[in-house]
């Protein structure tokens, strides 16, 4: 009998503890309804207790987030004009000194517990969520697939080229909440009826193994936009521009944008690969260079395989770039520098241009995490 009685005691007792946190829980965390005023001009009434960014969202303010909320990628910064207490050990590897002194905290990890003032980019007000359909999966690579999204409702979407949208994952298997990941634009602003992404495989990613081995032509998807600042600036300087993998996608937007409007500035475009396997869009690009003068497109392999009897630039990306801006390109002209992929190839490209006399705040990216 005794057998029988403790475990009851036991699963009881953990029962009413479970019982207690509960009510606790309910009871303190209960903030009621807050206030959220926008850029001194938008108030919004919300139940507190949900992050920030999230709070947002649910009232139609999208704040761009690549990590989908998860503090892991440092792009959902606002200004926060109230005392929402210290900053979290989770925000400090993305929020600089300088961005300290003027509030500027994760929307992901604020939580909202009482009236609030904040101020955002004034674009921001006006991204929207978007439902569309998924009219075509092409595979461009063995690991990058191109989706074409037809836009349902709104049925148009204006955006500058170079910026990203937000794609919402539905759950499945094993995830069990809605997922969300920034993917550039690789469609240009002028075919405003749909959209066009590029994806790439990431082992393990939630999104990417979605996209890769359950979407299906036909299904509806969500997606909030647009976002960014990576976009062309309307000087007259050299476009030194630099892409590896499914970096390809905003720069591919940005170079038919700027051919479609007869842009005469000079442009350099440098696509960096693996093997022969990695590479796509390469005719597209070289029947490009053939009918604009303007336009110079540079292929380069770090470590072509035997069959590819690749005949172009051989090495890093990095380092066909540094012996272009020394010997090719002419160092007499203003340059701005355009860049997307990895944080690492990123960085070396910023390092690469710096060094050839391009100033860093004319290169520009969004690095996404």
């Amino acid at each position: 009998m005794r057998v029988l009685v403790e475990p009851l005691i036991v699963s009881l007792i953990s029962f009413l503890l479970a019982l207690i946190i509960v009510i606790v829980d309910a009871v303190v965390n209960n903030y009621g309804e807050v206030k959220i005023t926008i850029n001194k001009k938008k108030t919004m009434t919300v139940k507190g207790g949900v992050p920030l960014l999230f709070t947002l969202a649910s009232q139609g303010v999208f704040i761009p987030s690549a990590c989908g909320g998860r503090g892991s990628c440092g792009v959902c910064k606002v200004k926060v004009l109230s005392d929402v207490g210290p900053y979290l050990p989770t925000e400090f590897a993305y929020i600089s000194k300088e961005q300290m002194k003027e509030n500027v905290r994760l929307s992901c990890q604020v939580k909202v517990k009482k009236d609030i003032e904040i101020e955002i980019p004034e674009e921001l007000l006006y991204a929207k969520k978007f439902q569309a359909v998924v009219e075509k999966i092409n595979n461009v690579t063995y690991d990058i697939k191109e989706l074409t999204l037809k836009l349902i409702e709104p049925k148009t979407i204006d955006f500058r080229a170079g910026q990203y949208v937000q794609l919402s994952i539905p759950p499945y298997g094993k995830i069990n909440e809605v997922t969300q990941r920034a993917y550039s634009i690789s469609s240009p602003p002028s075919e405003n009826e749909h959209i066009q992404l590029l994806i790439r495989l990431v082992p393990g990613g939630a999104a990417t193994t979605y996209v890769h081995n359950y979407m299906k032509e036909g299904e509806k998807v969500q997606f909030t936009g647009p976002f960014g600042e990576f976009y062309v600036r309307e000087t007259n300087a050299v476009m030194i521009c630099v892409a590896g993998g499914s970096g390809m996608a905003p720069l591919r937007s940005l170079i038919i944008d700027l051919y479609q409007k007869n842009v005469e500035r000079e442009i350099w475009y440098f696509f960096g690969a693996r093997a022969m396997k990695d590479l796509f869009y390469v005719d597209f690009f070289m029947e490009l260079e053939k009918k604009w003068k303007n336009f110079h497109f540079i292929p380069a392999l770090s470590s072509p395989d035997p069959q590819d009897e690749w005949n172009g630039e051989i090495g890093l990306i990095t380092d066909v770039l540094d012996k272009y801006l020394k010997s090719k390109i002419d160092l007499s002209k203003p340059k701005e520098g355009y860049l997307c992929g990895s944080p690492g190839m990123i960085n070396a490209c910023v390092q690469v241009m710096k060094n050839n006399g391009i100033a860093e705040e004319k290169i520009y990216f969004d690095k996404f995490a």
